[in-house]
């Protein structure tokens, strides 16, 4: 365990966003990386989601390939 120095402002903050009164600040913090963490991803994954779209219909999406469908 260490000890760290908060602002009395970043207190108040962290009391208004614990999931339960008893919720310790150490958990509190925890839950703010995982959150953190999971939105980076979440974030990564929309991104790469979006860039493989947009080759998907360069690469399916031209008249070429609607023609061998009706072959």
């Amino acid at each position: 365990m260490t000890t760290i120095q908060l602002k009395k402002s970043v207190v108040e903050q962290l009391k208004t966003i614990r999931k339960h009164p008893r919720e310790t600040y150490n958990e509190t913090v925890s839950n703010l990386i995982k959150n953190a963490k999971e939105s980076c991803t979440r974030q990564y994954d929309e991104f790469l989601h979006s860039v493989q779209q947009q080759k998907m219909r360069e690469l399916w999406g031209n008249e070429e390939d609607e023609a061998w469908a009706d072959a």
